[in-house]
């Protein structure tokens, strides 16, 4: 066998068994995808009377007195955020109790309550929780999935090499059997939609465990390519404005189901807040248009922080990537402080400001989400057709997987990609080494029953 060959196949044999062990997850996390993709047309639909709809009650009161009603009516919750949403949809509450258990609460123009909804049943939350943890949560299902998006980056760039040296774009004489089609179809869909399938993987990592986490801290210790250092260190309100004996802090603390990272919201309990009809009289002044979000000071020195973003998560919400702005405001005066932009941001802020909205489906509306649906669907067809392939060559009782290559000149290139890509995707470089661990082990014990079975008598 010469040394192509051989290369080929070691390929095919890696492909083969990451395909195999992979394909549930990769399935799961892009119908959960598409699904997501779609997330604001169906809330639309699902909560129009919410997003869209009127009181009965055809008094006009100010938005304090709809915070007030809001915390009477429902008992044990706390307004943290107040998001000012555009053209015709009506404003919203995020409330939250000591638990972190979270409300939407939604108001009509009149700034009466229309209803409300359970945070965590929202079809969008529903999609992100399966999209990102398979509902169940937790650092190992988080670690699976990252694990899942980084052997799909290998399975692509394995998939395109071997149709680009395999015979499967050439001309067959005569017509092709079932498997010779369904490997042609599976080869050439995969390689046309490789790149841009790299692209919506790259920008989905930013919320993976490993690589996610990663990536912020870099943001954060390099404000000169990722994260301003003003949003890193958000100013301080005046707290000499308020009398020294009735300074009160009460911490109810939640996660915000729409940050890309953890952070904790603290809302404090003080009188001598701003109101908040005074404080978005300001932020109209300090010309920052509709869509915006107010969310809460997180101390009795914190400042209420105004904020538009291409990636919010919410329907109503996220505007262009050029658009984005963090403002903040005294929580006591009302005053502005300061605000940082777009323009501010490092590389790679910019480089998720646009990524992840692209991955989202909406930088550049409609035709956005029917390219990303699309790659999709082709990516559905390839797994598809991948397994048909698979099914037509398997012997019964057999799993038929490409044959056993031995270890020669041909592992070291093969060897080069899998180094590079882990160094690129630590999560997968750590499974590489446990794969490794494993062949070990099985080698040992194959070599120890060999030596037990030569020294019977």
């Amino acid at each position: 066998m010469n040394n192509n060959k051989r290369f080929y196949n070691i390929f095919w044999r890696w492909h083969f068994y990451a395909g195999l062990f992979i394909a549930p997850l990769l399935i799961s996390l892009t119908l959960s995808g598409i699904g997501y993709l779609f997330y604001t047309n169906v809330e639309n639909q699902m909560y129009d009377d919410l997003f869209f709809g009127e009181s009965t009650i055809n008094e006009s009161i100010s938005i304090d007195e709809a915070i007030k009603n809001a915390e009477n009516q429902y008992h044990g919750f706390n307004v943290t955020k107040v998001i000012v949403l555009k053209e015709d949809y009506n404003t919203r509450f995020t409330m939250t109790d000591a638990t972190g258990e979270q409300k939407y609460v939604f108001i009509d123009n009149n700034n009466q309550i229309i209803g409300s909804q359970n945070a965590a049943n929202t079809f969008s939350n529903v999609m992100r929780s399966l999209h990102s943890s398979l509902f169940v949560g937790g650092t190992v299902v988080n670690y699976l999935v990252e694990l899942a998006a980084c052997w799909a980056i290998f399975l692509l760039i394995s998939g395109v090499y071997m149709s680009l040296k395999g015979k499967v774009f050439k001309r067959h004489k005569g017509t092709l059997n079932k498997r010779q089609r369904h490997k042609k179809l599976h080869a050439i869909t995969g390689t046309i939609i490789a790149i841009p399938m790299v692209i919506l993987i790259f920008t989905g990592l930013p919320w993976s465990a490993l690589m996610g986490n990663f990536i912020h801290s870099v943001a954060q210790s390099q404000p000169s390519i990722g994260i301003p250092e003003l949003q890193l260190v958000p100013p301080t309100s005046d707290i000499n404005e308020i009398p020294w004996a009735i300074r009160k802090n009460q911490t109810p603390k939640s996660e915000d189901p729409h940050a890309h990272h953890k952070m904790i919201t603290i809302t404090i309990d003080n009188d001598n807040m701003v109101s908040m009809q005074k404080l978005m009289k300001e932020v109209e002044e300090t010309q920052i248009s509709e869509p915006y979000s107010i969310i809460f000071p997180m101390s009795e020195e914190g400042v209420y922080t105004v904020s538009k973003g291409s990636n919010t998560g919410v329907a109503g919400l996220d505007v262009s990537p050029y658009e984005e702005v963090t403002a903040y405001f005294d929580q006591y005066s009302g005053n502005f402080i300061s605000k940082v932009g777009y323009e501010e941001y490092g590389i790679l802020g910019k480089w998720f400001t646009w990524g992840i909205p692209l991955h989202e489906g909406h930088l550049f509306g409609w035709p956005n989400k029917i390219i990303n649906l699309l790659v999709c669907l082709a990516f559905l067809a390839v797994i598809f057709w991948g397994f048909k392939t698979w099914l037509d060559r398997k012997v019964k009782h057999q799993i038929s997987a490409p044959p056993k290559t031995p270890v020669g000149k041909s592992f070291a290139g093969f060897i080069v990609l899998l180094i590079t890509l882990g160094i690129i995707m630590p999560l997968f470089g750590l499974s590489l080494v446990v794969i490794a661990l494993i062949e070990l082990t099985i080698y040992v014990l194959k070599k120890d029953k060999s030596r037990n079975i030569n020294e019977l008598p």
